[in-house]
């Protein structure tokens, strides 16, 4: 009941703030400041109690007492009564123990003299009064019992469950059970969604066997209709296959020992088409192969044995019929797909002009042409247009729930759920499949400036803030589960980052810059002092603190390999540094970047780091050769930083970088970058250019200062945040060659 009331109250506050109800908003933070239940909390009711034993405050552990049972106690039937008393008695007793056990005999006489009157009538408590007059009463067979541990945690346990019976038998009013209601509802969403996976396997299972060079696996996107959805199963299968067909040879120094085999080299591309390729790109390159050939008696044959499929049909109805239909039939919607999709990648779109010119190449016209580069190129094709961008953009949704400007926004593991953080310190928990919708709002009385998610389990949520502590949330549960102190001389938390090992986490923390502000409009050149610190989730203890050289700097960002063998962390110095996780110290580091280094990632296959720093420049360097450079590329302001959206009058806001200024596709072949309109797709290049536009998001009015990359098979969901509050959803879709 107590996480029940924790989430009502939170959006009770929110419906005041969104009708302007400031005054009793005040009203109701002021009340709940002075609330004695603890919104049914056992736990903090349990907590103040033992707060008034340990101070020795008799006087306010009677009156709480005689609220609790004025407030909760009275409703109880007679027959709880004796309960009641017994609990009382032992409270009284348990403070009486506390007392003499700290050596105050006088807070021992001032409780007989006080409660004489009310206690010198009852039978368990005549032996007592001679308690302060016996020298060793913990040794004493009448009282030793009462000074041993089992009987103190035999009472707060027995106390603990009497209040928590109490409030879940207690009426709820229809506003709590809302909540109830939200819980059994996505309980059994989740529940369909596993049937649906099941009945999807054992579909796949009797398959006809003639069949089985067919390809009919779909990964599409809601937007797209009559397209069926993968399972988990289908999912873990084609990764499997594509880490099978990675090409691997070991590396020579000590990093082979902490790199995956299969992670050593990078994965080769294979020009032969197998179940792990694009799906699409299978059924349209045999249908090219074959379109020469007669099909109008196959066609024949099958539409004889089918029935017809009607655009019409509803998705109730479009289900059903999908599960009793044959194989062959579902195969003859795919190939139908197939087709709208092939001439969804040759049809010329209204930005591109065809003109004929001589040798009838066609030719865009010189409007739009800067769009229509990033949709699709010309050449000679037969008067078509060949579909050589590996992307397509599907859709693109906004989520607005933010009304100030992004510093995070973070995919979860699982691909479920995102966490978006503003710079008033405002917390989105939301998902965006199948729908959009906000599941939790997180609001901080202190300011908030890093968060990330959990390993395991992903419903965690870690949050730091800029007066050194860090919270974990849980999602599900909309609460906090515990609050660590980091350092007080080092209280702004930049970084985050979550092992994959799911039992620790690294910290960075920084002192305050010369101004004594918790987050500067603009970074200082003289770098201020940090600490880079692991913690232990499970014992919510400090196990090291790692060594900062040449001088304890601020780290800026943060990132694990895939099994938490490796951390690589950007600093303020603009020095990157990679450190052995198995020894807890430095394995090497290198002057990567002329100025602070705003956000590290490892490859897709570990053997390289790629960086972004204030210079500007997007860097690929080789962890095997220390400070060796694969490839560099400057880019421009608006994708590093710092981001400035103008206003009226000249008024200008800044914000430096805080959150991940790029990240990769599942295969690690293109990269997503920032931009003062929308996020920016490129293709990594061995060439004299390191990077290749290949397609621009764009759907944004004001700078994106944060992105990420949500990869799924052939279909992604890329996340752009910007300094208006607005995040975009863009749904787009791998071409393979």
């Amino acid at each position: 009941m107590g996480s029940a009331v924790e989430r009502t109250d939170e959006h009770v506050r929110e419906y005041l703030i969104y009708r302007g109800f400031t005054n009793t908003l005040k009203h109701l933070d002021s009340e709940m400041k002075v609330d004695k239940e603890k919104g049914f909390r056992v736990d903090k009711i349990i907590d103040q109690l033992l707060q008034f034993i340990q101070s020795f405050d008799l006087t306010g552990l009677k009156d709480y007492w005689l609220y609790l049972d004025r407030r909760l106690f009275c409703r109880l039937e007679d027959v709880y009564r004796s309960t009641v008393n017994k609990l009382r008695a032992s409270l009284y007793r348990y403070y009486v123990i506390n007392t003499i056990q700290k050596g105050n005999l006088e807070k021992t006489q001032e409780f007989f003299q006080k409660q004489a009157l009310e206690l010198q009538g009852q039978l368990e408590w005549r032996d007592w009064f001679i308690l302060p007059y016996i020298p060793a009463p913990e040794h004493n067979s009448a009282f030793a019992p009462y000074f041993s541990r089992q009987w103190s945690d035999t009472f707060l346990v027995s106390l603990h469950n009497f209040l928590s019976v109490l409030f879940q038998s207690m009426p709820q009013p229809v506003l709590l059970s809302f909540d109830a209601e939200v819980q059994k509802t996505t309980s059994v969403l989740e529940e369909n969604e596993q049937l649906r996976q099941l009945l999807f396997a054992l579909q796949t299972d009797g398959r006809d066997q003639k069949n089985g060079d067919e390809v009919v696996h779909h990964k599409l996107p809601a937007y797209v209709q009559n397209m069926d959805r993968l399972g988990d199963t289908e999912l873990d299968l084609v990764s499997s296959q594509r880490a099978v067909s990675a090409a691997s040879t070991s590396s020579r120094n000590f990093f082979s020992t902490l790199l995956p085999q299969g992670r050593r080299t990078p994965a080769v591309k294979t020009k032969q088409l197998t179940s792990a390729s694009s799906p699409s790109q299978a059924v349209v390159g045999r249908k090219d192969q074959t379109s020469s050939q007669p099909s109008k008696t196959k066609d024949a044959e099958r539409n004889a044995k089918e029935k017809p499929f009607s655009s019409q049909t509803s998705s109730n109805e479009a289900s059903i019929q999908q599960t009793n239909q044959p194989f062959h039939s579902r195969h003859k919607r795919i190939q139908a797909h197939e087709k709208e999709r092939k001439e969804l990648f040759f049809k010329p779109t209204p930005q591109l002009q065809e003109k004929k010119g001589e040798g009838g190449e066609l030719e865009p016209s010189n409007e739009n042409c800067g769009e229509a580069s990033d949709s699709f190129s010309s050449s000679r094709s037969g008067g078509r247009l060949s579909a050589e961008q590996p992307f397509i953009k599907l859709s693109q949704e906004e989520y607005g729930e933010h009304h100030s400007s992004i510093m995070h926004c973070r995919v979860d593991c699982s691909g479920r759920r995102v966490a978006s953080l503003d710079v008033d310190g405002v917390i989105k928990v939301w998902s965006f499949n199948p729908v959009m919708q906000t599941n939790a709002t997180i609001m901080s009385k202190s300011p908030l400036l890093s968060l990330e998610w959990a390993t395991k389990p992903d419903r965690l949520l870690l949050l730091g803030s800029g007066v050194g502590t860090v919270r974990l949330y849980d999602t599900d549960a909309k609460k906090n589960l515990y609050e660590m102190s980091i350092d007080e001389t080092h209280p702004r938390i930049l970084s985050l980052a979550y092992s994959p090992s799911g039992s620790s986490f690294v910290c960075s923390a920084a002192a305050l810059n010369g101004n004594g502000l918790v987050e500067p409009a603009v970074r200082h050149h003289k770098p201020v002092s940090g600490q880079l610190l692991l913690w232990d989730t499970k014992t919510v203890k400090q196990q090291v603190q790692l060594t900062l050289e040449p001088e304890p700097v601020a780290i800026n960002c943060t990132a694990f390999n895939h099994n938490g063998n490796l951390l690589v962390t950007g600093a303020a110095d603009g020095v990157i540094r990679l450190f052995d996780m198995q020894q807890y110290e430095s394995a090497m580091s290198w002057k990567a970047h002329d100025g602070e280094v705003h956000s590290v990632e490892f490859s897709c296959d570990e053997n390289t780091v790629f960086s972004i720093g204030e210079d500007g420049k997007f860097v690929q360097w080789n962890i095997h050769r220390c400070g060796v450079k694969q490839l560099e590329q400057t880019l421009p302001q608006d994708a590093t930083g710092p981001f400035v959206l103008s206003g009226y009058s000249g008024y200008k806001q800044v914000q430096v970088p805080r959150g991940h200024l790029f990240a990769f596709d599942s295969e690690g072949q293109h990269v997503l970058t920032c931009s003062s309109s929308g996020g920016l797709i490129y293709n990594l290049t061995n060439g004299e250019e390191a990077l290749k536009s290949v397609l621009s998001l764009g759907g944004h009015k004001a700078p994106v200062v944060t992105v990420d990359w949500c990869s799924a098979l052939d279909c992604g969901t890329c996340l752009t945040a910007s300094m208006d509050g607005k995040i975009k959803l863009s749904t787009i879709l791998a071409q393979k060659s």
